[in-house]
């Protein structure tokens, strides 16, 4: 253990180093601070299987998310935001670290049996905030090591409430029953309840993000709060039950929405709103195998599990008030990995000292005039570390890999067990013109050589760096995941 004691040293001392300079730092003024020389407030809310079609403002149909309307209202809609990866453990290590999760070795979705996690030695959201005085909280799905050396208090978090992984990982899972074990509830590293029923998550996770809020209201905060739901199986509280005209899915959702405004509530009421960043986005698309119990991705093609649009374009609303345009939409691509450097930016924390991808976006966020995407491509790997897709400005490069479909014609079910996927096979290289046609419907390939050329030359360099199984690629800046083996004394 005598390198966890070294960073948490570390961590005290840097700590130290920012108080102190806040102490000498009077009244100069830094970007993302308030009147007050405040540091900015940052509520980060991520779903779970939460499809680009399941927001009003994305165009939801047989319910409503009034909340979320609103912040998207009094914010700035992102329609071209993206995942790097579009499958849960993958998916939450690029947004709490600003990397693609295969150069740390996080791929799919843990489970209860993995005997690793997030590497300790990277560092989080939650742990460059923390040298500023930031208090951070995680409340709902973790999902990157449940073992102790992984879970999130020791991963820049100060409190933790919720599930360490995915709430179908228990004995009533349809297509495994048995397998998995009661499904544990922590509250920070210690197990308080096994769940028979979830109908009450959302509640409680929005009831801890309330409180914690109220509580920590004196000094900067980090809440994020990381819903299990909409991942099946789909539970509601009874004050939502039977309230959509979508059933049991339109209810989740209507549920989630109620929590967000709950979350807004509370910063209003403690006269938090106008110096708190706030984030919703989503893991990935709908597991569209569950028919009426998965979301919809809109007009994009497929969802979870691939490397199309349905699968990593995933609906974004940001608000802070007299920060962020309200009222307006950015169709630029965006990734979360670029959440971190952008936090890092507007709170002048500092960035990790390991490499990381993201790049700070605060220009496109606050559509500053002008204002382009920093990052030259944006990969999109999924499997084993097969880089599957690229996005580079308005184009998307699909590379040639198997991917999952639904069968066509199949019945999709209502009862919440999924039906079987097909393999269906992409032979060449396909390139899609995102700005007209991000339902990938139409192949340009033949039609622009050049682009094809230029991208498939930086997705040459993007395997040199992170690897390609499919290829045979070992990658040369590859970072090991955190081991059971190597963190015992």
């Amino acid at each position: 253990m005598t390198h966890f004691l070294t960073k948490n040293a570390i961590r005290s001392f840097l700590i130290f180093l920012a108080v102190l300079s806040v102490a000498c730092a009077g009244n100069s003024e830094k970007e993302g601070r308030n009147s007050k020389n405040e540091l900015p407030n940052i509520v980060l809310i991520f779903t779970d299987d939460q499809g680009y079609g399941d927001l009003g403002v994305f165009g939801a149909r047989g319910y409503q998310t009034p909340h979320l309307d609103r912040m998207a209202r009094e914010g700035t809609q992102f329609t071209n935001f993206h995942v790097s990866n579009a499958v849960c453990s993958a998916s939450r290590a690029s947004l709490l670290t600003g990397c693609y999760s295969n150069r740390l070795g996080i791929f799919g979705a843990l489970s209860h049996q993995s005997e690793h996690g997030l590497n300790p030695e990277e560092e989080t959201i939650a742990e460059v905030l923390k040298p500023l005085g930031y208090a951070t909280a995680i409340v709902g799905k973790w999902h990157l090591g449940h073992k102790d050396p992984f879970l999130p208090t020791k991963q820049g978090f100060d409190e933790f409430f919720g599930l360490p992984y995915s709430n179908d990982m228990w004995p009533y899972h349809p297509e495994r029953p048995g397998f998995y074990p009661p499904l544990p509830l922590y509250e920070n590293e210690t197990v308080i309840d096994t769940l028979e029923n979830q109908s009450m998550l959302t509640t409680w996770y929005t009831e801890k993000a309330v409180d914690f809020i109220q509580r920590r209201k004196e000094q900067p905060f980090f809440l994020y709060l990381a819903h299990s739901m909409p991942h099946v199986p789909l539970f509601v509280s009874d004050k939502f039950k039977g309230k959509s005209e979508n059933g049991l899915y339109g209810d989740v959702i209507m549920e989630i929405d109620w929590s967000v405004g709950e979350v807004m509530k509370a910063l209003r009421q403690n006269g938090l709103e106008d110096n708190t960043l706030v984030i919703f986005t989503s893991d990935n698309g709908p597991w569209l195998s569950y028919g009426s119990h998965a979301g919809s991705s809109g007009a994009l093609k497929e969802g979870k599990g691939t490397s199309w649009e349905g699968g990593v374009r995933v609906p974004t609303i940001m608000k802070w008030p007299g920060k962020i345009p309200a009222g307006k939409t950015q169709d630029q691509a965006a990734m979360t990995i670029d959440l971190l450097p952008t936090l890092t930016h507007i709170t002048g924390a500092s960035l990790p000292e390991k490499q990381i991808d993201g790049k700070n976006i605060w220009p496109l966020i606050t559509q500053e005039e002008g204002a382009v995407s920093p990052q030259e491509a944006y990969y999109i790997y999924y499997n084993q570390n097969e880089l599957q897709a690229m996005i580079m400005g308005k184009w998307k490069l699909v590379f040639p890999h198997r991917y999952r479909s639904l069968p066509e014609g199949s019945k999709l079910p209502t009862d919440g067990n999924p039906i079987a996927y097909e393999m269906l096979i992409l032979e060449e290289p396909a390139l899609y013109d995102l700005s007209v046609d991000r339902e990938e419907s139409n192949n340009v390939r033949e039609q622009y050589p050049e682009v094809v050329k230029e991208m498939m030359a930086l997705g040459d360099l993007a395997r040199e760096d992170m690897g390609d199984a499919l290829q045979n690629i070992p990658g040369r800046n590859l970072r090991a995941p955190g081991k059971l083996s190597e963190t015992d004394n």
